[in-house]
């Protein structure tokens, strides 16, 4: 293409719009400030006061919860107690040694020796015979060992009971079938 050609395709410059000469003038007053509008200060200070509530409410939110937490901390102790004491006095009613004194009270004995069965040809093994109503074993005698996880009360009773019975010389005597009567503890062996 031609130079002139080329020239023809592109659109005209637009030439700049004369401007007109600004005209300068000399201030004899300062310009009035406009005053500063009281919706904008309402504003700012209900969005200062919104923030300051909201801090106030969460800080006592969290002290409350603090408290309930020690409320339930301190409910959870106790309740722990509460129940290491059952469990204390679980142990105790379930001890042997009530076990037995609860038994002598209601006429249990202890056998002299034990029988077995042999369940191949159905054979007792062993002495084969009953209790006779006498015990080798005072489960509240001297050799007794005391439990503290006992109630004092049932021991008390049960020691009151072996007070009042009556002695009429037939427990007294040893039977020789059955074990020496352990009275002052359990035997120690003697050494020089």
């Amino acid at each position: 293409m031609s130079r002139q050609a080329a020239t023809a395709l592109l659109p005209e410059p637009i030439a700049p719009a004369p401007r007109a000469p600004r005209r300068l003038k000399p201030v004899s007053a300062p310009a009035r400030r406009a005053k500063p509008k009281l919706a904008y200060a309402l504003i700012a200070l209900g969005g200062a006061a919104a923030i300051g509530i909201a801090q106030i409410g969460l800080s006592l939110a969290i002290t409350h919860d603090s408290f309930v937490l020690a409320d339930l901390t301190s409910q959870q102790r106790e309740l722990n107690l509460q129940a290491s004491a059952l469990e204390d006095e679980l142990a105790g009613t379930s001890s042997p040694q009530l076990l037995a004194t609860k038994a002598s009270e209601l006429g249990m004995v202890v056998a002299g020796s034990a029988s077995y069965l042999r369940l191949s040809d159905s054979a007792v093994l062993g002495a084969n015979t009953g209790a006779d109503g006498r015990s080798t074993i005072d489960p509240n005698g001297t050799g007794a060992v005391h439990n503290a996880l006992l109630n004092q009360k049932a021991l008390a009773t049960a020691a009151e009971d072996d007070a009042e019975a009556p002695t009429d010389g037939t427990a007294d005597a040893v039977d020789p079938t059955l074990p020496p009567p352990i009275t002052d503890g359990l035997p120690s062996p003697t050494t020089r």
